[in-house]
């Protein structure tokens, strides 16, 4: 007796693959929605040229931040020293710069090998000798944050140079000048991205599709990919009305491309998520996970002192009180942005975009004239219900 096929019912495959990415989409829109509503209450100030490029300066460690600590957690663990770290950075930078007169670059290197040997300190003993990273990393916060104070001597130290400033105050050079006062060039950036995006969009849809991978209904990846191109030349326009993009925003879209790529497209990304998923199948894979959490550590301690470098510059000044809390937001993006606190789940993009619901959140709290103390109340139970909604999915599945 030959075998019955039974034919798929129309639609139901799409509608699970919807459900599979409800999380990807819900955290976007729940971004556009924000915005949407501090837009309105705020009488149309949140996406001011002038408030919107302060929005980005604002949160570009932040966001920085955010990609070294998703990795982190991605294997299983957490840094709770990148907001002490990066104030020490920043001290470091003052004392070579404004004190011993070191010029930019070298300065520059000589703090983000500093972070690299910090990050490195810590991985160590959470790879090697199997100490949780809770307690090596609150350890670290509170040896560098004293380490901060001794070398600034509890006093602020600054200004800085003027070319350190404009790693996060400065501006790109305008190479088409408009008399209108549009910054083409900015503008034509922006253009490029959205061009670049579509087009690795569509190529992933491709390659999925040569693998009988099922992906999303045509119409449905259209549209949103019109909504992404249009929303990103609209925001483009807005910020580059001002006085075109930061310097900071290039460096925050590059490092964004490239932790996207690393995760995605590359073996120790893949290798990433097996040990966060499963560290012991990982290890009778092959996979080295004692170097990979080494390496995870020090690539947090990296991307913290370039955040401690940017926020540093956006002061113009090394003070005893930077970096405070700086753990508290980056954790938050990262596990409202989709990350797992059971490790081995979390994207870039999730986390980036989790980086910015809570600017967001801060920025037209802040507008609004709502209180500091409200201001952490309504965070904490953002970050509560993000992870309700992880433990959610863990025990559904």
């Amino acid at each position: 007796m030959s075998e019955q096929v039974v034919a798929p019912v129309p639609g139901r495959s799409h509608l699970g693959l919807l459900k599979n990415n409800l999380r990807d989409y819900g955290m976007l829109m729940s971004l556009f929605a924000i915005m949407l509503f501090f837009q309105v209450v705020t009488g149309g100030t949140l996406l001011r040229p002038l408030n919107l490029t302060n929005l980005i300066l604002q949160n570009s460690y932040i966001v920085i931040m955010a990609l070294g600590m998703l990795l982190v957690i991605v294997t299983g663990h957490i840094d709770l020293s990148v907001g002490s770290v990066a104030g020490f950075i920043g001290a470091l930078a003052a004392v070579l710069m404004v004190q011993y007169g070191v010029p930019f670059v070298p300065a520059a290197i000589l703090c983000l090998v500093a972070g690299g040997l910090i990050g490195a300190l810590q991985g160590y003993w959470v790879a090697y000798f199997k100490i949780p990273s809770f307690i090596v990393t609150l350890a670290g916060m509170l040896v560098f944050k004293g380490l901060m104070l001794l070398i600034l001597g509890g006093m602020s130290v600054g200004p800085f140079p003027a070319t350190f400033q404009k790693l996060s105050s400065g501006f790109i050079p305008e190479f088409l000048p408009d008399e209108s006062g549009l910054h083409l060039s900015s503008m034509f950036l922006g253009l490029v991205v959205v061009l670049v995006i579509t087009y690795l969009n569509y190529r992933n849809r491709t390659r999925q599709q040569s693998h009988a991978i099922e992906v999303e209904p045509t119409g449905i990846f259209l549209g949103k990919n019109i909504v992404i191109a249009a929303a990103i030349l609209y925001f483009t326009w807005l910020i580059v009305s001002h006085r075109g993009l930061p310097n900071v925003l290039i460096i925050m879209l590059a490092l964004i491309a490239l932790y996207a790529f690393v995760t995605n497209r590359t073996i120790i990304g893949r290798q990433i998520y097996a040990v966060g998923g499963n560290e012991k199948a990982a290890k009778l894979s092959g996979v080295k996970t004692e170097r990979l959490t080494f390496l995870t550590f020090v690539n947090m301690g990296v991307l913290a002192a370039l955040a401690g470098l940017i926020f540093a510059a956006r002061l113009n000044t090394a003070t005893p009180k930077a970096g405070l809390g700086f753990e508290l937001d980056v954790i938050a993006a990262c596990f409202i942005g989709g990350a797992s606190a059971y490790g081995g789940v979390g994207k870039v993009v999730g986390a980036v975009i989790g980086a910015f619901i809570m600017g967001v959140m801060n920025n037209g709290m802040s507008i609004l004239g709502i209180g500091i103390d409200y201001q952490q109340v309504i965070k904490g139970i953002v970050l509560l219900g993000a992870v309700c909604v992880d433990v959610y999915n863990q025990r559904r599945a």
